[in-house]
Formats: C-alpha cells, sequence, structure tokens
C-alpha cells in the first residue's frame, strides 16, 4: 500500500506518457524485464517494436493489462478537500 500524496503523484505521471520502455513498464506492472520479455515471446502480452526492433508499451496496454475498459467507463474523477480550521481555507 501506498501512501495517498505517493499514488497520485505516481499515475499523474505515468498517465501522460504514452510509451513506457520495457524497464519503466516492468516497473509499472510489478514485474522482472525478463518476465515481460518472456509474455512477449509467448503472446501473453505482446510489445510493440520501434524500427530498431527494441521493444516498447503503450499506456492502453497498461490499462488494458489491469483490465480497465476506458471506452465503456463512465466513471469521473472527485476530488475531496477539507481543513480543519478556517484560517486553512486559503491553503485550498
Amino acid at each position: 500500500m501506498c501512501s495517498w500524496r505517493y499514488c497520485y503523484e505516481h499515475i499523474e505521471n505515468t498517465s501522460n506518457i504514452t510509451n513506457y520502455k520495457t524497464k519503466d513498464f516492468a516497473e509499472l506492472l510489478g514485474v522482472s524485464v525478463k518476465t515481460l520479455q518472456r509474455w512477449d515471446r509467448e503472446g501473453t502480452l505482446k510489445a510493440n517494436r520501434t524500427p530498431t526492433d527494441r521493444r516498447y508499451y503503450t499506456y492502453n496496454q497498461y490499462l488494458q493489462f489491469k483490465g480497465i475498459d476506458t471506452e465503456n467507463d463512465t466513471r469521473q474523477v472527485v476530488i475531496y478537500a477539507r481543513v480543519s480550521a478556517r484560517d486553512q481555507k486559503n491553503d485550498l
């Protein structure tokens, strides 16, 4: 489990990336690079290839791997914030 700040920053930082190097994608999924290479060979999670034949993955592949259907997703992001004292209101 991660702290809310780390999770927020992690999601925010990764959702803007469209392509991932194998190392970064492996870290995002919590698996090793060797596992991603094996999955690519076996067809479990096929990598895209650059013109120089290097593997890369997309954010859509991440969502698909996690089982997140973005086409039929009607959820909205809601942010809730509160302060414990009236003088902290300007901090929002």
